[in-house]
């Protein structure tokens, strides 16, 4: 009797004849996403209109709010560019995760993912290689914000390495909520139901957030919220990186919410994609 072929997992396949999982499971994933991360990427280059919409809008964000509202912010007596483009920074890798999302919903509505299923492949792979890609992609927006901020008279303080490590922590907190996103993506799987429902959690967790303004500006019952939700953990260890001040623990609270973000919902998502 011809045993019957055992589907891939996350990190490879099972051995129908002796029931041990084959040892080069983790060089396929690792290969796989690396596809997939390329063909992602690909994607963007041959698009390139997607990265010049999504490096306008937080060019717009930082000009409106430095010239429009940076003259009547009260921030400490600090130079408001300072303050804002941080706050910048974890806006932007936000807004940039809702790409997950639509990507996922657009591949299900395509039928790409039931093909990517069909293949040999490592199913995770599908899910990180997507998630990598426009992760990566805050790489380059991020770049930008900050050489628009030199402009207007950005000025990080703290050193080239502190300065450095508040870069890759937006970029770590941007890939965390990619997760979220692709278990949108997969929950809701219509592009339309997607583009609408992304920004719901996307405004409150930035603007309720010390991304524009001091918390202690806002009432009272909006600080509870806002002192207790990740964009402001983050939004302040990059601040205090670039700027100087308590690192340490904010630091430690900060990688908690990214590693816990993707935990939770990387769990969730690849139970959704397996459920398809």
């Amino acid at each position: 009797m011809t045993p019957t072929a055992t589907p891939p997992n996350a990190l490879g396949s099972l051995d129908p004849m002796s029931g041990k999982v084959n040892r080069n499971g983790l060089l396929r994933f690792v290969f796989d996403t690396a596809t997939m991360t390329r063909r992602n990427l690909l994607y963007l280059y041959r698009r390139p209109q997607v990265v010049v919409f999504a490096l306008i809008t937080p060019i717009m964000f930082v000009s409106l709010f430095n010239f429009v509202f940076g003259g009547s912010m009260d921030v400490g007596g600090q130079n408001y560019a300072d303050f804002l483009i941080p706050g910048i920074m974890v806006q932007t890798v936000m807004f940039g995760g809702s790409n997950t999302a639509v990507g996922l919903a657009e591949d299900m509505g395509r039928g790409v993912i039931d093909r990517f299923r069909s293949l040999p492949m490592s199913r995770m792979a599908v899910l990180t290689g997507r998630t990598i890609a426009d992760g990566l992609r805050g790489v380059i927006t991020n770049t930008v914000i900050i050489v628009v901020g030199l402009v207007i008279g950005f000025r990080p303080s703290n050193g080239i390495l502190m300065t450095g490590g508040a870069f890759l922590l937006v970029l770590l907190f941007g890939y965390a909520t990619t997760w979220f996103y692709a278990w949108m993506g997969l929950k809701l799987k219509s592009v339309e139901a997607v583009q609408a429902a992304s920004f719901l959690p996307t405004f409150p967790l930035t603007f309720a957030a010390s991304t524009f303004a001091p918390v202690e500006n806002m009432p009272d019952w909006l600080q509870t919220f806002s002192a207790n939700q990740p964009v402001t953990a983050i939004v302040d260890t990059a601040r205090a990186m670039m700027h100087g001040g308590d690192v340490a623990g904010p630091l430690i609270r900060s990688l908690l919410w990214c590693f816990g973000i993707t935990l939770i919902f990387g769990f969730l998502a690849t139970r959704e994609f397996r459920k398809g």
